[in-house]
């Protein structure tokens, strides 16, 4: 589950250090989408991943894989911006702005590039290799915060919640979070992912459900634009929340990977 970024970082690095086949990573996109290509965004990182740039025949994912193992990539790391908080982008330029669009990206922070996947048509989405040139890796987060910080942001929430009563005025809400659960791309992920960070990315999907029912019009009729105001304001503390946990869970994934290799070299 989670985004796009999330899947190809976890399994590019399960791969990367050998605790996973290449068919595995493409069996993985596959839920994101029927066909999957790669272009690049600019001279740079043409050149560095010996890719095409945008508007030319695309490259495959294979052909990423392939490069991404030459420049001995080990880690690469999940970001999730929303407009106010662009922690790992770098700063401003294309990068940032197609990150910012698409909602996700994979910084790798070693190499100075990022990577932006985006639906271009039915079934197929497109990765675009961006430089970025002021690479700033983004704060370690440590998963035991970042599930204490889940944890404490719904006690928060707990009131508001309440408030919008979304339960009592949808009595089918249970089906409706399932349904939505299934409406989900279901993704697998590495043998040998923490069972920490799964539980955490777990528990973040069936959170961001409930949020995606709470922003909606109240049955039977829409919502002033004065009550969409503050019913976002209310939620956006369990939103910055789950954020922080997809990020943490995916990249605490990364980095034991990339350990486990390391301690075997």
């Amino acid at each position: 589950m989670c985004r796009p970024s999330a899947t190809l970082a976890v399994w590019s690095s399960a791969w990367l250090n050998g605790a996973a086949a290449s068919d595995d990573v493409l069996d993985a996109l596959a839920a994101w989408g029927e066909a999957h290509d790669v272009v690049a965004a600019d001279a740079p990182a043409a050149e560095a991943f010996e890719l095409p740039l945008a508007f030319h025949r695309a490259a495959t994912p294979v052909q990423l894989l392939m490069a991404l193992r030459a420049q001995s990539v080990k880690m690469a790391q999940l970001v999730l911006p929303v407009p106010g908080d662009v922690r790992g982008l770098g700063g401003g330029g294309p990068f940032a702005e197609a990150a910012l669009r698409c909602g996700d990206a994979v910084v790798l922070t070693e190499l100075g590039f990022g990577l932006v996947p985006e639906p271009i048509a039915e079934g197929l989405m497109r990765w675009t290799v961006y430089s970025v040139p002021t690479p700033v890796p983004l704060e370690y987060q440590s998963l035991p915060d970042a599930e204490h910080g889940l944890t404490d942001a719904i006690r928060a929430s707990a009131g508001a919640l309440q408030a919008l009563d979304v339960a009592s005025d949808r009595p089918g809400v249970r089906a409706e979070l399932s349904a939505h659960l299934r409406s989900r791309p279901q993704v697998e992920w590495p043998a040998g992912t923490p069972a920490r960070a799964l539980r955490v990315l777990q528990r973040a999907e069936e959170i961001s459900a409930i949020l995606a029912i709470a922003r909606t019009d109240d049955p039977g009729g829409a919502l002033s634009a004065s009550a969409a105001s503050r019913r976002a304001e209310a939620l956006r503390p369990l939103s910055d929340a789950v954020r922080t946990a997809r990020t943490a869970s995916v990249n605490e994934a990364v980095r034991v990977f990339a350990e486990q290799t390391d301690r075997q070299s």
